[in-house]
């Protein structure tokens, strides 16, 4: 009976119970994580001193990186966007019209009577010939090979038939463009939601945590969107346009100069009203997701160091625990990358049939068809992309889409974050030395 009650008795902490605490620390983490993550909802962000200039600086870094490594996957989306509208025997019908018995190559790509000899010379050299091709009983299989080559089927095809028809160079087609719109705009946004979000002089100063990137996000988009629209509308035409096509450049300021003239300069901000479709529900939904998502990685990963390296049953040795600070910084980088590419990927999808509907409307002057677009609503838009292709012709291009944005908010966000993280060390720094020579 001693026995059989002695060993029913609570038993003292063994080796297997008080050096494993893994079930424990699971449910400490959990426990600290829903309190902190209600905690940091409730309180607002707080965030260093950064002068105005140096989150400019940080913003025009972020975009420079972003625009060299995303503008081919641009480049491939507006193509596989504009050839929805058209179909492959309009195409043809198109090059057939242009003329009857002449066709130099640079206006036909590579043609198919002239690539075998000229391609890797053209494409070693850097040069494209402008020797002409007379035309001959052949000139239709010739045209129906031009046709497939600038037909694209998918993301990975469109940029090897891209590089291989028309040249590495013109995958990034529209880099001069690109950098005159990326850079203006993210000043403007990035600056812009940091101010709405975090000054006290903001009119949206008084929402909670769940709100304000929604709204900051948003009201920022449409700042920025509205000052380069001209520019977006440039780099649009130019990227839905081969760049076999000789003077490509000259000739699509000429048609948006021409299209001055005729219609007045509101035209410039043709598309704008889809742009900010697009655009504003893509920037509340992506700071939102940003935020949640940012939040909830630091939590856990904040959680997590206090059970490892501070409660009583942390399984580091105290010589190999780091300072928190130190853990921070390191992790700063990851949280934005991290957080920028789920949240910009998955709002990309969403405003997709948007952004189809905005390339429709600003490509309406350079491409044959495209004219049925001319002064429809947004709506109206909508519902003839979807009489022509139906839901997936909505989504046409979201896939390159969600490439493109994906590492492009990752790479922004995260090195706009790790520049302003610099910034408040160097102010922190030259305000200690400032504070040491007072004293002195």
């Amino acid at each position: 009976m001693t026995g059989t009650s002695g060993s029913s008795a609570t038993p003292k902490p063994s080796i297997l119970t008080a050096d494993r605490p893994e079930k424990k620390i699971s449910n400490e983490m959990a426990r600290h994580s829903s309190l902190e993550l209600e905690d940091l909802r409730e309180a607002p962000r707080a965030e260093p001193v950064i002068k105005p200039t140096q989150r400019m600086l940080a913003a025009c870094s972020g975009s420079l990186l972003t625009s060299l490594l995303v503008t081919p996957l641009d480049v491939v989306r507006v193509r596989l966007q504009t050839q929805a509208a058209e179909g492959a025997s309009s195409a043809a019908s198109e090059v057939l019209s242009q003329t009857r018995s002449t066709f130099k190559v640079a206006e036909l790509g590579v043609s198919a009577c002239c690539r075998n000899a000229t391609f890797w010379i053209n494409n070693l050299s850097g040069v494209h010939s402008n020797t002409a091709c007379i035309a001959t009983p052949h000139l239709e299989s010739c045209l129906i090979e031009q046709t497939a080559q600038r037909k694209f089927g998918g993301t990975f095809e469109g940029l090897v038939k891209i590089a291989r028809y028309e040249g590495v160079k013109s995958l990034w087609r529209g880099l001069s463009p690109t950098l005159a719109l990326s850079i203006p705009s993210n000043v403007i946004y990035m600056t812009g939601y940091d101010w709405f979000r975090e000054s006290p002089l903001s009119p949206f100063s008084g929402l909670n945590t769940v709100a304000s990137p929604l709204v900051s996000g948003a009201v920022a988009r449409v700042f920025s969107a509205s000052f380069v629209s001209p520019i977006e509308l440039f780099k649009t035409r130019l990227q839905s346009t081969s760049s076999a096509d000789s003077g490509n450049f000259r000739a699509t300021f000429h048609g948006v100069k021409t299209m001055v003239a005729n219609e007045g300069i509101r035209t410039l901000w043709r598309g704008l009203g889809l742009t900010l479709w697009r655009d504003v529900p893509f920037s509340g939904l992506y700071w939102y997701g940003y935020e949640e998502i940012r939040t909830w990685l630091k939590i856990r990963r904040e959680s997590a160091w206090t059970l490892l390296h501070e409660h009583p049953t942390g399984i580091l040795p105290p010589e190999t625990r780091q300072p928190k600070e130190k853990s921070h910084q390191r992790n700063i980088f990851y949280d934005s990358f991290l957080s920028g590419a789920i949240s910009g990927a998955a709002a990309a999808f969403v405003t997709t049939p948007f952004d189809v509907g905005k390339t429709r409307r600003q490509i309406e002057g350079a491409r044959p068809g495209a004219s049925a677009y001319r002064n429809m609503s947004m709506l109206g838009t909508m519902v003839e992309i979807y009489k022509e292709g139906g839901i997936k012709g909505l989504w046409t291009g979201s896939v390159p889409r969600m490439l493109r944005v994906a590492p492009a908010c990752a790479i922004m966000i995260s090195c706009y974050e790790v520049c302003k993280k610099l910034a408040a060390e160097v102010n922190a720094a030259e305000g200690g030395s400032a504070a040491e020579a007072e004293r002195a």
